[in-house]
């Protein structure tokens, strides 16, 4: 191998290390997959949020 082929193999791997920390950064910040603020109870266009909450209907079909 020659060093250029390093060269890209290293930077190749430093690209997918900094993703990694990029995502784990917002995550921790609270800018994650969603665009709702960090406020999920208050979010209704979020799938993210979405999918631990029952919805209205099943919410309702429980009840009676």
């Amino acid at each position: 191998m020659n060093w250029y082929e390093y060269l890209i193999i290293v930077a190749a791997a430093l690209f997918v290390v900094g993703v990694i920390v990029w995502r784990i950064v917002r995550k921790v910040q609270g800018k994650g997959g969603c665009d709702c603020g960090g406020n999920c109870s208050g979010c209704g266009g979020c799938s993210a949020c979405r999918e631990n909450r029952p919805r209205k209907e099943e919410k309702s079909k429980r009840l009676q």
